[in-house]
């Protein structure tokens, strides 16, 4: 005779295939896990084996001293590092209220026949390669930088004090302020796409509840949208930051790839990756130029560690969605 539970059904029973798909399941999670973390390791690994050689060599001066000569064996990290931090601070100051800006639109304010068109467009861009952007930028934004936007900022804003300074020199097109142009354009998909993503999950009832207060819709995007998505809204902004800090090959075709700390932003600059793109190249296994490449590259990744334990800092009052 067979037993059932007061309901009427059988009753359940545990069943080994099951308790062994779980525990396949479960340990491969695990080995995910720990193998993120083993590659992880074995990058850091890497690079600090391979730039001891410069830190033993240079000691703390390294990360201080904006000397780069091959010839004289000469190193310093202080002119990529300043290079890296300001075209993407540039970057993401330009691209932030951008991005903002398009998630807005394509959540609130758009026809629903034109979200499908601008969210793919924006989605194409964020597909394009590196080097598309830097030839773009070489061969298109260069030349309306030194011919148009150049000139007439150096005898505008140039003039000014405190700040004109940092928008005289030259007009040659290529420098600071242009690859963070660059780097904008490049980093605006990014953000755009996680902010308009983030922006649809928020119930809708609670929108209609402040419309129905009467609350505009920027008041409604200000008080009830951004509190809710904050956190995600910060990890796209760190997505696009992450893309500035570690890109190449776009920076390279337009920084102007100079060692030398610019005092405007118009003077030509260096990263800390377009100068391993450009030196890498040409150095020679167990060099000491070799040891300083890899020495930059950790601190690239220090920087990016650092970048993004501030970002969960900040989040962790009150952190949502």
């Amino acid at each position: 005779m067979s037993t059932t539970t007061e309901t009427g059904a059988p009753p359940l029973t545990g069943r080994r295939g099951s308790n062994l798909g779980d525990t396949i399941f479960a340990a491969l999670a695990k080995l995910s896990g720990i193998f993120v973390l083993a590659v992880l390791g074995a990058i850091i690994a890497a690079l600090a084996l391979g730039g001891s050689k410069a830190f033993i060599a240079f000691g703390p001066k390294f990360l201080s001293s904006n000397d780069w000569d091959p010839v004289q064996e000469t190193f310093g990290a202080l002119v990529p590092i300043f290079g890296t931090i300001v075209t993407a601070i540039l970057a993401l100051a330009m691209a932030v209220p951008l991005a903002f800006g398009i998630a807005f639109y394509l959540t609130e304010l758009a026809p629903a026949w034109m979200r499908r068109p601008v969210s793919t467009a924006i989605e194409l861009l964020a597909a394009v390669p590196s080097i598309i952007y830097g030839m773009w930028g070489f061969f298109v934004i260069v030349p309306i930088m030194s011919q148009y936007v150049q000139p007439f900022v150096i005898d505008t804003i140039g003039e000014l004090p405190l700040i004109g300074p940092f928008f005289q020199g030259p007009p040659f097109g290529t420098g600071i302020l242009t690859a963070a142009l660059v780097l904008a354009v490049m980093v605006i998909p990014f953000i755009a796409a996680t902010m308009r993503d983030v922006f649809d999950t928020v119930p809708a009832v609670y929108k209609e509840s402040a419309y129905g207060l009467g609350c505009t819709t920027w008041e409604v995007m200000r008080s009830i949208v951004i509190p809710y998505t904050r956190a995600s809204v910060v990890g796209g902004i760190m997505l696009g930051l992450g893309r500035a800090l570690g890109e190449t090959m776009a920076v390279t075709f337009v920084i102007g790839n100079t060692n030398r700390i610019a005092t405007s932003l118009f003077g030509p600059g260096n990263t800390i990756a377009s100068i391993v793109a450009l030196e890498f190249p040409e150095a020679e296994t167990g060099s000491l130029k070799l040891s300083s490449l890899l020495a930059l590259g950790l601190i690239l990744f220090a920087i990016a560690f650092i970048v993004l334990a501030i970002s969960r800092t900040l989040l962790k009052p009150g952190m949502k969605a």
